[in-house]
């Protein structure tokens, strides 16, 4: 086997853009629990929970049925259907299924969205922090990310005239993750009525809007999308959903949308020469989880809910550690901005949220993801989907780390 590939063999594109950073940490505290660490890996952004059984027994029964082959490339009719129908009973959005989408899983369908629109110099705003993905698939796509940095002090959100600032006339999409990644901002119909009068301004902007979140709200809080808020962007919103996170369904690999058809038809296009379609038995077991019981989702928001108070009071107890109280998904996003230019026992300073994660893993075993990755320092974001016992031990080790800084 040859040890280098040869010059000019891969794409220079790739150059140009990271591995996940939430996917290497993950598999990094993986390999030091294998190798006997007592580690904590609080990296993962998927729950803890077990995919409920009347959607493992649809999935079972389509096996049974023979269900095993290729599928239409943009997905079954049923799913496509029960998406409509999800749109229209919880959204107050009309997508027939005509103009619905499945891909193998929420990234997959940005993916598909960005690469069948984006040209070279379209500029794509990404507010930040962000989902790590976001700017290297725009990248990837040709496209030039945007970002638009929001602040601890608003709350991480991004505002109208933040966004007016943004908007050029190389502009294409803007994309929107609410409740938010990683730090579970949710914005009221109000603030979401004032951004969509910055984007009726600017009827070149599109909006990708990802509400992989949208059931893990807390407080009472109603969500709601934007296209369902301004009607008047309905016909340039791709309006993103899937079925990973509310039902425990990360590796399942369903995603969908929503939009207007010509868009729709070019991403299935495009899937058609890539992934061909989204897994046969998957998209029956969303179909189930879509159609059928959805009660256990109020138990899911409560136990989540907990753990968010649970982290947010033993963070905010740890030395120079300053954390807002998140409305939704199940991450915490704290500030380290009063522990940078400290230096651990070990010798080590800490100058970046990246030192202060390392030095965090290698001192206490407890794994997170440093603000940089998700493009706003000096922060780290920590996933709250996994047990109150565990959370209570990481938060204990955090709190004992920070006490060591000098």
């Amino acid at each position: 086997m040859p040890e280098h590939l040869p010059d000019r063999f891969l794409n220079p594109a790739l150059e140009r853009i990271e591995p996940s950073p939430t996917i290497a940490v993950t598999q990094h505290a993986r390999e030091m629990k294998a190798a006997g660490r007592d580690v904590i890996g609080l990296g993962a952004g998927e729950p803890d929970f077990d995919t409920p059984d009347n959607i493992k027994e649809a999935a079972i029964a389509a096996i049974r049925r023979g269900e095993t082959k290729y599928t239409a490339v943009e997905g079954i009719p049923e799913l496509r259907a029960a998406i409509s129908a999800k749109f229209r009973r919880e959204n107050n959005l009309d997508y027939p299924p005509s103009q619905v989408f499945v891909g193998p899983g929420g990234k997959a369908v940005i993916y598909a969205a960005l690469m069948a629109t984006l040209s070279a110099g379209d500029e794509v705003i990404v507010p930040a922090p962000y989902w790590v993905s976001y700017p290297d698939i725009v990248t990837l796509g040709g496209g030039t990310p945007v970002i638009v940095h929001t602040t601890f002090e608003e709350g991480f959100r991004l505002t109208p005239q933040a966004l007016e600032r943004a908007i050029t006339p190389k502009t294409k999409w803007l994309i929107f993750n609410q409740p938010g990644n990683p730090s579970g901002v949710c914005y009221t119909r109000e603030e979401l009525g004032a951004l969509a009068e910055v984007l009726l301004r600017h009827p070149h902007v599109w909006v990708l809007t990802d509400d992989m979140y949208e059931h893990l709200v807390y407080e009472g809080i109603a969500f709601q999308t934007i296209a369902a808020a301004e009607p008047r962007l309905l016909l340039r919103t791709l309006t993103m959903n899937g079925v990973s996170k509310a039902y425990a369904m990360t590796g399942w690999r369903i995603g969908y949308c929503g939009g207007p058809e010509p868009l729709i038809q070019a991403m299935a296009k495009l899937q058609s020469q890539s992934a061909s379609n989204a897994a046969s038995i998957s998209q029956w077991a969303a179909v189930e989880a879509l159609n059928g019981t959805q009660e256990f989702i109020p138990q899911f928001q409560r136990l989540f809910e907990e753990r968010r108070d649970l982290v947010i009071s033993m963070l905010n107890q740890a030395r120079g550690i300053e954390c807002l109280k998140p409305q939704g998904a199940y991450y915490v996003y704290p500030s380290i901005r009063h522990l940078i230019g400290k230096t651990a026992p070990s010798g080590q300073r800490i100058d970046t949220d990246t030192d202060f994660v390392r030095v965090l893993l290698e001192q206490e075993g407890v794994a997170a993801v440093q603000g940089a990755a998700f493009g706003l320092s000096p922060f780290f974001r920590i996933s709250y989907a996994t047990s109150n016992a565990l959370l209570e031990e990481a938060c204990r080790r955090i709190q004992r780390f920070c006490a060591s800084l000098t």
